[in-house]
């Protein structure tokens, strides 16, 4: 298997925080986005896959993985993950790029269409979302008030819960539960990545967590997507319980000109399901433009 090299490095964002990069291989700049509490793994067959033909950035968001600490708490927002990418093209010197976002990493990229669309030559969002997806999230509607329980016991007593946020996260049991919810498709995905995953999780700030991910529940890009100009690939996993298929349909509904494909049997992770029938439909997409 041949194997592109890679750069790696850290950049200081607006406020301090330092972001971790890694840059493989040349051509068109493609920078790939992940969701909240995932690792840079989660890409890795797209990583392997287009290094051979793009410029592959990836990098952690801040206070994930390598992009800690964080300067400032308060800057855990939209608006500062957005500065981070900005910053990271600009300590890169590119100045446009092709764009993937898997879940939260859609939201960020249409918050960034906003501001700074001309940093922007194409969109691709797999299982993403414009708005809140978590009522319903299930088929449930326990989720957001289950949320805001856990942030109140955090917020009076912090290094317990840290500690009992790692011990639930990181154990098998809770690797299983996450993918029959719909996280992930046990027949197709290696239990490796689930536990790469997990892990990275269970190592997280749970204050990082929670923050964003109040972020994420108030985030409403709705005004965005009719004003979106550049050409956007939607994926959708047809048995993805977390972000289920209607959040993409609307997707396409709104977003002019979109291109839109539902994958079978795919979970939330359909980039890690099927990793070779995705990149084969995200490298036509990229080859039309």
């Amino acid at each position: 298997m041949e194997t592109i090299p890679k750069v790696t490095g850290k950049f200081e964002s607006f406020d301090g925080t330092p972001i971790y990069y890694e840059v493989r291989g040349k051509g068109t700049p493609l920078v790939l986005i992940y969701g909240i509490a995932c690792p840079i793994n989660h890409w890795h067959y797209q990583i392997e896959y287009f290094s051979k033909f793009y410029q592959v950035v990836t990098f952690d968001l801040r206070g994930h993985q390598k992009s800690t600490p964080v300067a400032d708490m308060k800057n855990l927002t939209m608006d500062a993950l957005t500065k981070d990418i900005i910053g990271l093209l600009g300590h890169l010197k590119i100045k446009k790029a092709h764009f993937a976002g898997h879940s939260f990493g859609a939201p960020l990229l249409i918050h960034l269409s906003a501001a700074k669309p001309q940093l922007i030559h194409s969109m691709i969002f797999i299982n993403g979302f414009a708005k809140n997806p978590i009522k319903g999230m299930f088929g449930l509607d326990v989720i957001e008030p289950f949320f805001y329980f856990i942030k109140s016991k955090y917020e009076t007593q912090p290094d317990m819960w840290n500690t009992l946020w790692k011990m639930a996260i990181d154990n098998p049991m809770t690797m299983y539960l996450t993918a029959l919810a719909g996280g992930f498709n046990l027949k197709v995905t290696h239990f490796k990545d689930i536990e790469v995953y997990a892990r990275g999780v269970a190592r997280m700030n749970l204050e990082v967590f929670l923050r964003l991910f109040e972020a994420l529940m108030k985030y409403d890009g709705e005004n965005v997507l009719e004003k979106i100009k550049a050409p956007v690939f939607i994926i959708a996993g047809e048995q993805d319980l977390v972000t289920p298929v209607r959040f993409q349909t609307h997707l396409k509904d709104k977003i002019k000109h979109s291109e839109f494909l539902i994958v079978p049997y795919g979970s939330h992770c359909t980039q890690l399901d099927f990793p070779d029938y995705i990149n084969l439909k995200i490298e036509k997409f990229l080859e039309s433009i």
